[in-house]
């Protein structure tokens, strides 16, 4: 029974180290056009029905300027407006955010914390959209299942306005 009763703290402490993570990092390419604006992107998992199971990521021009930015031209990202974003209030706390440079942008997700709370276990896709004023559009995306019970590296390929996608499963 003391032996119980000293090993419980220690099976509180290591009980995080056991949740499920999801790391993405969405690649914005460099594209060299004679007018570039960086992309709106949304980044979201949905079920097998395509229903969202989960918004993680909304990047999109947050101040209304001269050309009208802002929330107006967030139903461009077609896909992720049709599929619940315009039932969101932007802006989202800890989803929504500014539009990112080229480059490789990293996102961590742990399970049990918001946005992707307890999801449910079974089979997904990892959803990324992009759209670019005087650009194209583009949707990638990664099928996984969730929680994963080994380490995993998922990932597909954009042709103009996404690069890479990856997609890190830790048990």
């Amino acid at each position: 029974m003391r032996r119980l009763l000293f090993s419980m703290p220690a099976l509180l402490l290591a009980a995080p180290a056991m949740a499920a993570d999801l790391n993405v990092t969405v690649q914005i390419p460099q594209l060299d056009v004679a007018e570039y604006h960086r992309p709106y992107t949304a980044v979201w998992i949905e079920r097998e029905d395509h229903t969202v199971a989960a918004q993680l990521a909304v990047w999109y021009a947050q101040k209304e300027s001269k050309e009208g930015a802002g929330t107006k031209w967030l139903p461009e990202l077609r896909q992720w407006w049709r599929r619940g974003g315009r039932d969101l209030q932007m802006p989202v706390d800890g989803v929504s955010g500014a539009t990112r440079p080229a480059g490789d942008q990293k996102l961590s997700f742990h399970e049990g914390r918001a946005p992707l709370g307890a999801l449910p276990a079974g089979k997904y896709e990892l959803v990324v959209e992009a759209a670019r004023e005087v650009g194209g559009r583009e949707v990638v995306r990664v099928p996984f299942t969730w929680p994963a019970s080994a380490p995993q590296q998922l990932d597909a390929k954009g042709s103009s306005e996404l690069g890479a996608v990856k997609l890190d499963l830790a048990p």
